[in-house]
């Protein structure tokens, strides 16, 4: 369900303080740059962050192999608790988000269609830049859904 403003904003600054950690333990003589991967989930149906939904993160292989990384559950801001791969773990290649949508949206709607419309919406996306940081937000209604590169 939505949350007031000011929770929403205390999260996203302990999220902050979390990236800016992973970034701040570097000294002159060993500073790597290392990248991330984060997402977050939107209900535009109902104007709040998404909250609860499963979250699978597949490594898929040049051959087509998927490789289960990460499962997670978004937190009261629609958000991970932490990054879904950092350092050595975030590899130049491709990956997919697989968000489970279906039984979020059925806890509003008990005279939802079953099967609903949109149940599992997997993102498949490639990583070409290992130091960099991919931001991959899923916007989401029963109906529809949109996602962009963020940062």
């Amino acid at each position: 369900m939505c949350q007031s403003a000011e929770l929403s904003r205390a999260r996203a600054i302990a999220f902050k303080g979390f990236a800016v950690w992973l970034r701040s333990d570097f000294s002159a003589s060993n500073f790597t740059m290392t990248g991330y991967l984060t997402t977050h989930v939107l209900d535009t149906a109902h104007g709040c962050p998404a909250a609860g939904v499963a979250i699978a993160l597949w490594s898929i292989s040049d051959e087509g192999d998927h490789l289960l990384l990460a499962q997670v559950t978004t937190n009261e801001d629609g958000r991970t608790d932490a990054p879904l791969l950092t350092d050595s773990g975030f590899k130049v290649g491709t990956y997919e988000l697989v968000f489970s949508v279906g039984s979020y949206f059925a806890q509003f709607n008990q005279a939802a269609p079953n099967p609903p419309f949109l149940d599992e919406i997997p993102l498949r996306f490639s990583v070409a830049n290992s130091a960099a940081h991919y931001h991959v937000p899923l916007l989401v209604s029963p109906w529809s859904y949109s996602t962009y590169r963020g940062s």
